[in-house]
Parts: structure tokens; sequence; C-alpha cells
């Protein structure tokens, strides 16, 4: 019948109800291509002149895109953003290098050395490769850790008038010892996260990081940038400290900070104070301006020039006894292999800023690849930074990967290509080669100003943590999480527990999947969750179960128990009762209390007969060794009313389930002995049982894990939802559907006479144990 609310642009389908098996019988299902090992090797290894050609340019992308450069259009804008992310990248590199736990110097070399490699190599047009504060302070951590003040502790010589004596009471630290140790550290820890980068890029794990979800990593950049302020508080109000690291390694620090705070230098804290001040006010102009603004206020180099002209005309060193940069010597440290002695110590660290620092960059690399349109080879940037790190490491730099500010410069000053990264490689080398003295008399609390000016926009993150609750508090969890554990533990151990609860997110929101019982919506072959709409009829006699979750050996259990709630009994519990009242009704007909009849069960008294003579004329025939007569009483058992026994049946008032598997992607072993014992369960109580909704894959899955039997067949798999519901509603309506309900009950003449339904008591233990066996509980 055509639906009243029928309109002219709605459209009806007729079609023939579809089983699995019937669809693949008409439609012909292809049969799957299986190769052998050997010529999946000969296709994936196969080499023609242009698939060696792809790959070149695939491993070595300035093949591709050099020889297309538009000179003369993007040139100019290149060399503009170049000089301008040159200048930042100084002055980043120099501050950076304080979080690194090394000299000053050694940031100018971070700051130079990747971006050569990744010219060649990188898939980025627009990102500026160096030095981020995160995988910085990483780094130095594990520095402070291997490297510590402690470790360089010498006698002081004291000049007297004729000789130089040591006195053991008076320690000091051999800075050049210090020094060297710790670059050793940070350059061998490089190399080994490039090495760790390039082994993933090379096994095309790239995917590995979409793990890192963006709560998660917004949690813990936040997390990072709370030690980076913490980290410079010392050196803004030059202050004495320990070096601290690994757990609760923030609250020790501020308490040396609180103990000493009577040391603070005037002069080091209002260096530190202007420039954080300064440099927050004009970068919220350049954002502010930035439409109107050719080029960006480069304030970070401007306060720098200045503070180092105030610096050395007024000998702030001298005088007030600031903290100053003192070395930072022309030209480029001689090559060093890395310590392989030190890899143990710092394996698991190495593998943490690995990927930190590669999804640091890739986030931001996307970012702009989506608004400039083009696109971004992930496990191409793996390889890129990798052999960039494992370059810098060799020629003493750290870490490379990028920061958002200075990649935003490079982008707003109109970069177009590497060839904006290239051009801030050579003002890098210019101040490493000539202009490095001229920084020596800069206050170190400058640098640490303009580090802890620059985290404003890591620090902006927390204003996410409302959206997210108010989107999705189990993100909004993760995020918190991760920032917590990561303030509390250290950032490699913060961030590896905030994976975990990540992980277990995913694990509880499978474990506990969505289920609904479903309706139909009149006149359509629509369903629905009814306990989402209110017009939703639930079609008589028909459970639909839908479940919206893989099912696995987690969830199993879960699923079975809302299968049990949205149906209103427990299948197994209704046949174990139901065989008990067979018991009862089968020593009754044996005792004559009840009789078969075609309308059911009827007490023998009902009848008007007494059957006293029952018992007494089967005792003789069987002591006489009379063959037993092999006659049975089919009988209608009516389970939904009362029986004449005293055994309380659970009520089953459907005769069909339906289980739409449409949002069910993969089960497991256990999984599929579990819901196919479910199944048989099911028809042993006279429930039919129809699967609908599996996709190809699924049907293979379920062949290879051995679900289909005699008894659980491929006939209960259905397309849809529809056409099971259908193919029901036709079997119910012309009768062909056997009456489960019948039993048959022998009328027995001996009591020794083994019951009819110890079968069923020996498949019910069967059953269990199948159960038992399933979950590893069996003997």
């Amino acid at each position: 019948m055509m639906d009243e609310c029928f309109h002219e642009k709605d459209y009806l389908v007729s079609r023939r109800i579809y089983s699995n098996r019937v669809f693949d019988q008409v439609h012909e299902r292809r049969d799957q291509e299986i190769q052998s090992l050997r010529e999946q090797l000969s296709r994936t290894c196969g080499c023609t002149d242009k698939w060696a050609v792809q790959k070149i340019k695939g491993l070595l992308p300035i093949l591709d895109w050099l020889p297309k450069y538009p000179v003369k259009q993007w040139l100019p804008s290149d060399v503009v953003s170049g000089v301008t992310t040159g200048l930042v990248c100084c002055l980043q590199g120099v501050a950076y290098a304080l979080l690194a736990s090394v000299a000053p110097v050694y940031g100018l070399y971070s700051a130079f050395f990747p971006i050569l490699t990744y010219f060649v190599l990188g898939t980025s047009r627009h990102i500026s490769v160096g030095p981020f504060p995160v995988t910085c302070l990483m780094v130095g951590s594990v520095v402070l850790t291997l490297a510590p003040d402690e470790h360089f502790l010498r006698s002081v010589n004291i000049t007297a008038v004729n000789e130089t004596v040591k006195d053991e009471r008076l320690m000091e630290v051999d800075v050049e010892a210090r020094e060297a140790q710790r670059i050793m550290v940070a350059c061998t820890m490089t190399v080994l996260v490039g090495l760790f980068q390039v082994a993933m890029g090379l096994m095309q794990v790239g995917f590995l990081v979409r793990y890192l979800s963006d709560p998660l990593v917004g949690g813990f950049t936040t997390a990072a940038a709370f030690h980076v302020f913490i980290s410079q508080i010392k050196t803004i109000l030059s202050v004495p400290t320990h070096n601290h690291n690994g757990f609760f390694s923030i609250a020790y620090t501020l308490i040396d900070v609180g103990r000493n705070i009577n040391q603070t230098n005037i002069a080091d804290l209002i260096a530190g104070l202007l420039t954080i001040f300064i440099v927050m006010v004009v970068k919220e102009i350049n954002t502010k301006f930035q439409h109107k603004i050719p080029v960006p206020i480069p304030i970070e180099v401007i306060v720098t020039v200045i503070a180092s002209a105030i610096s050395h005309v007024m000998d702030l060193n001298s005088q007030y006894g600031a903290s100053i940069v003192h070395n930072l010597p022309r030209g480029f440290a001689p090559a060093q292999p890395p310590n392989i002695a030190l890899i143990g110590s710092i394996l698991g660290s190495s593998f943490s800023t690995a990927v930190v620092g590669y999804a640091v960059a890739v986030s931001v690399a996307k970012v702009y690849a989506a608004k400039h349109d083009y696109t971004v080879d992930g496990n191409q940037e793996l390889i890129a930074f990798g052999v960039s790190n494992i370059f810098g490491g060799c020629l003493s730099s750290f870490v490379a990967s990028t920061a958002l500010s200075r990649t935003a410069v490079q982008e707003s000053t109109g970069g177009k290509s590497q060839v904006a990264g290239i051009i801030s490689a050579l003002m890098v080398m210019i101040v490493i080669l000539a202009l490095g003295p001229f920084l020596q008399p800069l206050q170190k609390s400058v640098l640490a100003g303009i580090v802890i000016a620059n985290l404003k926009g890591m620090f902006m993150q927390i204003s996410e943590v409302p959206v997210l609750w108010r989107q999705n508090r189990t993100d909004c969890l993760i995020w918190i999480a991760t920032c917590l554990a990561s303030i509390a533990l250290g950032l490699d151990v913060g961030l590896l527990a905030g994976l975990v609860f990540e992980m277990g997110t995913v694990v509880v929101r499978t474990q506990f999947p969505s289920c609904a019982t479903l309706g139909n919506v009149p006149n359509t072959d629509i369903y629905k969750n009814m306990k989402d709409y209110k017009n939703i009829d639930e079609i008589p006699g028909i459970k639909i179960f839908k479940c919206k979750s893989p099912i696995y050996f987690a969830n199993i259990d879960y699923f079975k128990e809302k299968l049990r709630d949205e149906v209103g009994f427990d299948a197994v519990r209704v046949f174990k009762k139901r065989n008990k009242a067979l018991k009862k009704i089968h020593k009754l007909i044996k005792k004559g209390k009840l009789q078969a009849t075609e309308d059911g069960l009827v007490p023998v008294a009902s009848l008007g007969v007494e059957n006293k003579a029952f018992e007494n004329e089967q005792g003789p025939e069987l002591e006489e060794g009379a063959s037993q007569p092999d006659s049975e009483v089919k009988v209608q058992v009516d389970w939904t009313s009362e029986l004449p026994v005293g055994v309380s049946v659970p009520r089953v008032h459907i005769h069909s389930l339906v289980v739409d598997f449409s949002a069910v992607s993969f089960l497991d072993v256990v999984a599929a002995k579990s819901l196919k014992l479910v199944v048989k369960e099911f028809i042993r109580i006279g429930v039919s049982v129809y699967i609908a909704g599996c996709d190809g894959e699924l049907v293979r899955r379920m062949e290879a894990l051995s679900f289909f039997d005699e008894e659980v067949t491929r006939d209960l798999l259905f397309l849809s939802v529809h056409d099971a519901i259908l193919f029901i509603q036709l079997e119910t309506s012309s009768g062909n559907e056997q009456d489960s309900l019948a039993e048959k009950i022998s009328q027995l003449q001996d009591d020794k006479e083994p019951l009819p339904f110890t079968e069923d008591e020996d498949l019910i233990e069967t059953y269990d144990n199948q159960h038992l066996a399933i979950h590893g509980l069996s003997n």
C-alpha cells in the first residue's frame, strides 16, 4: 500500500528478497585472487623505467619540484621570506640552546645544518626546519641527567706567593669538560633520533603517528610549555638551582627558585621582563595588522640588537653581575661521530623525541599544505627529518623539527617554496661566520624572555579544554590526562602515559559498545533505534538487535549481556527450565497422572478416567522381558500458558531474532565461538536467528573461523535487516516454519530406562564446557 505521505519526488524500490547465499548465486561472487609470495615479491620489486624514475623522485623530491620552479614569480618572495626567517632562526637557535642545556653556538648550528638536507629531501614548501622548544627540552632533560654539574667538579687552584696549590675544600665546575660532554650527549641523541625516523620512514610506518591524536598532542605541548616556562624562570631571575629531571622536576625546580629568590639579579630580571612584554606586544600587533603590514616586524632581532648594545655599553656583566652569552666563536665545529657507549642510556628518550618531533612537524606541514593546495608525503617526511638529524648530529647540532611561530613568519612573509628555507640557512651561516661575536654581550635573560614570549600559542591551547568538554568529553579527558601526566612525570614518561590512556579509552569504547533494539518506520525499509524515535513500531514476535562495534574477546560477554537484556530472557536458562519441566511431565505421564492428547497435556482426572492399573500392567511385562512398545506421542507444549507441573519457565515472546551486523567490522576467534553458541542456544528454544548486514570481508572471516556448520548455516545471513524481516514474515504466514515448540515424549514402561532428555542434559553440559573452554577455564 502506498504511504499516505508519498510525494512526487519520492521513489519506490521493488526487488526480490536477498539472503547472502541467494545474492552470491545470482550475481556470481568473484573468486578472491590469492597470490603466492613469489608473485607478490615480483609485483612489488618489478622494475621499469617509469617505476625507477618515480622512486628516485620520491626519495629526492627536489628533482621533481626544482626544474618546475617559477623563478620570476616566486624568487623575490622567497628571498624576502628567507632573510626575515633567517634572522628569527638565529635568535631562536641561540635561545633554544638554553633549553637543550648546551652552549648557544650549537643552537646556530641546529638552525643551519638540518635545513640543507631538508631542502633536498623534504616535501613541505613552507615549514621552517630547526630547533623546536619541546624537543629541545626533551634533549636537555637527557643532557642534564647524563652530564650534571656534579660530574665535573674539581678543586680550586689558589695562587700563593711562590706557588699554586689546590684547596680540596673549594670546588668549581670544569666548564669546558662539562660543555664537551653535554654536546656529545646531545649529538649522540640527535643521531639516534634520526636513525629511528629513517627506519620508520623506510618501513612505511608514518601512519603510527596518527595514534597521537590532536587532544593528546595539545595536552602534551601545553605541558611542555609549562616545563619550558619553569626552566627559563631561573634564567630570568639568574638564581642558582640544581638540575632536576624526571618525576615532579617542576616542583623541585620551583622549590630551588624559592629558596634562592634573594639572590635574584635585578639587571637580568628587568631585561627579561622587558623582553617578554615588548615581544608579546609587538607580536600581537603583527597578528592584528597582518593584512596591512607587508612584512611582520622582526621584534626578536630588534630586541636582541638593542639588548646586546646596551649590555656592551653599560658593561652589565662586570658592573651588575649579569649573566651573558660570553663565548660565541666564529666558524663551525669539526665533525665528530656519536658516542656508541651512550646509546643504551638514551634509547627510550630518543624514540619518544623522534615521534614527538615528527608528529609536530608533519602536523604543521599538513596545515600549510592544505592551505596552499599541495600534498605532503608522511613517510618521506620521516626520511627527510631523519637524515637531517643524522647529518646535523654529526656536525654538533641537536634535534631538529619545526616551530609554528617560525613557520608562520616564513609563510606570512611570502615564502613559496623550500628556496626560502635555504636562504634563511644562508643568513644563519653569515651569523656563524661573521656576526656571532657581536652577540657575546647579550644577556641570557633576554634569550629566556624570547623563549617565554614564543610560548603564548602553546599556552593558549588551554582554551581548547572547555570546547573539547562540550564536543567530546573523552577527548577532553585525554587532553587533561596527558597534560597532567607530562607535567608531573616528565615529558617522555608523560607522553607514554598519555598514549596508554588514549589507547585505554579506545578499548573501553569498544569493550562497552552501543547496542540498540531497532524498530520499523511504518511502510518503509528503514529501521531505527526505538529509544530515539516515538512513531516506530516493534514487529510482533521479532526482535532486531544492533551492535555498533567490532566484536572481539574483550566485549563478547558485554554483547551477550546486552542481547539478553534486550530480548528479555536468558536462552540457556529457558532451555534448562524447559528441560526440567519436560522431565517432570514425563514422570507424570508414566505414572498416569497426565495424558497427551491432540489438544496438548490433560490431567487424567479431568477426562473422567482412572489409570490405577497403569503401573501394575507395565510391571509384569517388564519382568517377563517383553519388548517395549516403540510408541511415541507427539505433545504440543504451550510454553506461554501455565504448565501442569510446578516449574516456572521464563516466557519467550519472540519467534525470531535478527542481529544487525552492518556496523561490525570484524570478529575474532573467541567472539566467533561464543556467537555460534549463542545462535545455537536460541535455536534450541525455538527462536530462529538471522544475521543481517555482513559485508563480504566479514563473511569470509566467519568462514575462516568455522562459524558455519550443519546447524548454523549460511542461510541465516541476509543482505539487510529488511530482507530478513520480509523472509521471516513470509515463512510465518505460509506456515513453513517448523513448530519448534513441539516435543516428543516417549511413554516408557521402565523406571530404569534412560530418560529421553538425557541427551539434552549432555548437550547443556557440553555448552557449559564449551563456554569454559572459550575462556580457558576448562580442565
